[in-house]
């Protein structure tokens, strides 16, 4: 049974663009490989980090979203580990809740979830600013 993971991959900022490339295409052969589909990789880019990780100040972030069996995961977190310019890396199964899936699906679009509306709600929400001003019996 495929189950649905991703895995937050940490690679050493010094690491030429080609070198992260190949090792994101290598995880998506081993998914590949092992009967899994690959969903989406997502780059989030340099980032500080909150402390030193092999004399690192920075790092480099990308997410690897994908479905495979539980097989594959361990085989795949077993070679990130061995990878030099892997500096760390977290899989986790993404859960589906009674919302749905965790990614949006093709009909989310951010027009539809505007702020406008939002704003109206918690307005329309809020009775305390409605009232009036309070008296200090009322405090």
């Amino acid at each position: 049974m495929l189950n649905d993971y991703e895995i937050l991959v940490m690679l050493d900022p010094d690491l030429p663009e080609e070198g992260q490339t190949e090792i994101v295409t290598r995880a998506r052969q081993l998914v590949e490989k092992g009967g899994g589909a690959w969903i989406s990789e997502e780059s989030w880019g340099r980032r500080k980090l909150a402390y030193e990780i092999q004399k690192k100040t920075d790092g480099v972030y990308r997410l690897l979203e994908f479905d495979a069996e539980p097989e594959t995961l361990d085989e795949l977190s077993r070679i990130l580990k061995i990878t030099d310019g892997v500096m760390r890396h977290l899989a986790v199964r993404r859960v589906h809740s009674v919302h749905g899936s965790g990614r949006p699906g093709a009909e989310f679009t951010p027009e539809s979830a505007s702020s406008a509306d939002r704003e109206h709600e918690y307005a329309a929400a809020n009775t305390r600013s409605h009232d009036g001003p309070r008296t200090e019996e009322e405090e």
